[in-house]
């Protein structure tokens, strides 16, 4: 094994560029495993478990450029360093406009002030909140993309966009769509009455998917980041959302979309939704839908991703209120696919659920339903201490993996980057004899892989294989999340994973119901 070490010392590049040439490296023949990234600690980390180490390493900072290469050979090493410098190089000497001859800018202080509209930025967390403050002085909204923030930069970066009457969606937002312009990992909606201020990137973007389903659209859908409605941040971009909402004379119902905020923010919001104009929908993960707190007027609760789109749409006068796997459909569908479920010898149950996200929220939904059926479900973002899986490399019992978290992303590409990451550890439940239930989300959109479906299906297809040499039948379910406008091909995609033998879903909440039922079976033995 040969290895190499290389620093650029400020050397400053966007993190999710870094990571798809990452992931291009590591496609090269001889090459084993690559990281090109900013030196962040997490990312340090990286280069560490990678065999790297020595003054060099330690000494660098989140300003500095890391690439850590292994290969089989010197050769190998020399053509993945060439190929990283001239990527790097081709995006330096980029010029000053686009292929369809749009200004573009190496820093936000070229941009003229007044002559933008969002600033979206992706750096290292110690860097985002200057980067993010240049962009508010300039009159630019931001979008910041950017995780590790501490939670004092992340009040000032609000506060001073407060001030300014600025947006700041983030630190750590995934996902936003802007009178139809997406940031992040974002899908193709169209126009509609609708407007959605979410903490959630892949919860805003089922929501989306099943907006779209039924027929409706979108104004504007408002990522704040995750811990807005945290007592220390007091859901400043969630307030300033909807009232941007409220003044928007194209939404006709409003949307909020969190994990359970603290109670004086919660007080905060839902006062400023009765107080507003316009009906309301509001999810707060994990609650069941009447017992999420005040509100009796012009807003409605969710106890789910689906039924708050479900509830929006019915509120905007289109398709009704109706789910779109009513519970007679989702009953016989287990009834089906109870026929390939084999009980463990001695037991009467149908084998344990093996979950693998790329999305957290829908993660953190699964256990939620399922908890509600009174199945336990260990996982590496479990809210029940007793549940939290100490090592998130291996299983226990009814287990669900968020393999979006930064235990798994550590100097590597996102699974909505790049799939195949999940597909060894896909396999590994699979052989697990005592496993009957697979259970994985695809999630389309810009930004996200170009066929995931694709990479997702051949893992689909080996599992079964593996199941079929164990004499042993495996049921497998894919949650896929996209719009019929999506890049990807929302209906090709759902073919691919069908006619891999995988049972497809386009709502978490309905997947989720499906394997509480199969959990539930009586096997005849």
């Amino acid at each position: 094994m040969f290895k190499r070490l290389t620093i650029r010392k400020n050397a400053y590049y966007d993190s999710v560029a870094l990571m798809s040439l990452a992931q291009e490296v590591q496609k090269l023949p001889g090459i084993t495993d690559a990281l090109v990234g900013m030196a962040t600690d997490l990312n340090k980390d990286s280069a560490r478990a990678m065999g790297f180490g020595g003054p060099e390493l330690e000494e660098v900072g989140p300003g500095d450029l890391i690439i850590a290469l292994l290969g089989d050979d010197a050769k190998s090493l020399d053509g993945a360093e060439k190929l990283v410098v001239a990527r790097l190089e081709k995006k330096a000497g980029a010029g000053k406009q686009d292929a369809r001859g749009h200004a573009t800018y190496s820093s936000l202080a070229e941009v003229p002030i007044g002559e933008g509209g969002i600033a979206a930025i992706s750096v290292p967390g110690p860097y985002a909140a200057r980067e993010a403050k240049a962009a508010l002085r300039r009159g630019l909204h931001v979008f910041l993309f950017s995780d590790n923030v501490s939670l004092e930069d992340e009040l000032a970066v609000k506060e001073m966009g407060r001030r300014e009457g600025l947006l700041v969606m983030g630190p750590d937002c995934g996902t936003a769509v802007i009178g139809g312009l997406g940031l992040g990992f974002a899908n193709k909606v169209r126009p509609g009455r609708i407007g959605i201020v979410a903490a959630s990137g892949t919860g805003l973007q089922q929501v989306l998917a099943v907006i779209d389903r039924l027929g409706e659209g979108i104004t504007h859908a408002i990522g704040t980041g995750g811990r807005d409605l945290r007592r220390e941040i007091g859901g400043i971009t969630t307030l300033m959302g909807l009232d941007v909402l409220e003044r928007d004379e194209s939404t006709k119902v409003k949307m909020v979309i969190s994990k359970p905020p603290h109670d004086d923010v919660r007080r905060r919001v839902i006062v400023a939704l009765e107080e507003g104009r316009k009906p309301a929908v509001v999810c707060f993960m994990g609650e069941e839908g009447g017992l999420s707190g005040v509100g009796a007027g012009k807003v409605r609760f969710a106890g789910s991703l689906e039924e708050a789109a479900v509830k929006a749409c019915s509120l905007a006068g289109e398709g009704g209120s109706r789910e779109i796997y009513p519970q007679e459909q989702i009953e016989a569908m287990a009834c089906e696919l109870a026929a390939g479920l084999a009980c463990r010898a001695g037991t009467a149950s149908p084998g344990y659920l093996r979950g693998l996200y790329g999305g957290g929220t829908l993660c953190e939904e699964t256990m939620a339903v399922l908890a509600r059926a009174g199945i336990d479900v260990y996982s590496n973002v479990a809210w029940r201490p007793e549940l939290f899986l100490e090592d998130p490399e291996t299983s226990q019992a009814h287990t669900c993996i968020d393999m979006g978290d930064d235990y798994f992303t550590r100097g590597r590409p996102h699974p909505m980057l790049e799939p195949g990451l999940r597909v060894p550890r896909y396999l590994r439940e699979a052989r697990d004899p005592d496993v009957g239930i697979l259970l994985f989300d695809v999630v389309l959109g810009y930004g996200c892989h170009p066929d995931p479906a694709g990479v997702m299906a051949e893992a689909v297809r080996e599992a079964a294989e593996i199941a079929r040499r164990g004499r042993r039948k495996l049921v497998q379910i894919a949650v896929l999340v996209g719009t019929s406008g999506d890049p990807q091909g929302l209906a090709r995609q759902e073919k691919v994973l069908r006619d891999a033998g995988a049972t497809v879903l386009s709502s978490n909440q309905a997947a989720a119901k499906l394997v509480a039922l199969l959990l539930k079976l009586e096997c005849k033995q």
